[in-house]
């Protein structure tokens, strides 16, 4: 693809403003509203929202959304089940799917990339793919139009930031701690430095997720990037039953929060 995406130029366009972004997580195929909850979060304030397809065994995911995997699974999501749901709708914002590499392979690259871009799907993120092992899936991403979005942990030397800087589409994302995603009563340190770290070596909107469960630590860590992702406060409102304008609230209290501070 040449030039940034629709992921990239949202993303830019609130920094532009002087604003953080706000990427929420939903699960997708969780509960017969899942679409109106995509809906109800755009209209809630996100910039971006990324769509979990459920996959059985999701290393970099904690209890909650393993949980809300499950649950999906079990009412019988498939891929291609919730990308025509994705189809279907019109949210006004870019969408980016996060699954795991197995569901692109087992599919077939070109296949699943040429599938998001006709699903109206704009980015994807594959945790458990290694930038060395990039290639094939990053070209028929980019065939596609699709943004291949990649991940910087706290652990990553800094050496090969830029690399998968340089790599990544639409934005960087800082992993904020070493281990899986879930709320945590305090924001690691290692979010705010990850974010430094990268924000050092690229010009690519960076944001933050995986222990960013409040407000609070939103606006926190947002000092240090462009933005957050956040993924297990927003599903657990999900697995709670809140419905669509529950789960709309919380994405609501994040983006007041941010901009109250910005």
């Amino acid at each position: 693809m040449n030039g940034p995406g629709l992921v990239e130029n949202a993303l830019r366009e609130r920094r532009e403003r002087g604003g953080k972004a706000l990427v929420p997580y939903v699960t997708g195929g969780l509960g017969d509203d899942w679409t109106a909850t995509v809906e109800a979060v755009a209209a809630a304030g996100a910039d971006v929202i990324e769509i979990g397809i459920p996959f059985s065994d999701p290393v970099m995911d904690g209890p909650t959304i393993q949980e809300a995997n499950d649950r999906s699974l079990r009412a019988g999501a498939t891929p291609p089940g919730i990308l025509d749901a994705l189809g279907g709708l019109d949210v006004g914002v870019p969408l980016v799917v996060m699954t795991y590499y197995n569901i692109a392979f087992r599919m077939g690259l070109k296949r699943f990339a040429a599938s998001l871009a006709a699903a109206g799907v704009s980015g994807c993120i594959l945790p458990d793919l290694p930038l060395e092992e990039t290639g094939p899936w990053a070209q028929a991403a980019d065939e596609s139009g699709v943004e291949t979005i990649l991940l910087a942990a706290p652990t990553t030397p800094d050496d090969r930031l830029p690399a998968i800087c340089e790599r990544s589409r639409g934005f960087v994302y800082g992993v904020g701690l070493l281990g899986v995603t879930g709320v945590r009563a305090e924001l690691a340190s290692s979010a705010c430095r990850i974010a430094e770290r990268l924000k050092a070596v690229t010009d690519r909107p960076v944001l933050v997720g995986v222990g960013v469960g409040t407000p609070g630590q939103a606006v926190e860590v947002s000092r240090h990037g462009d933005g957050v992702v956040v993924g297990s406060a927003v599903v657990q409102r999900m697995l709670d039953g809140a419905g669509p304008e529950g789960v709309a609230s919380l994405v609501a209290d994040f983006r007041r929060a941010l901009d109250d501070a910005y």
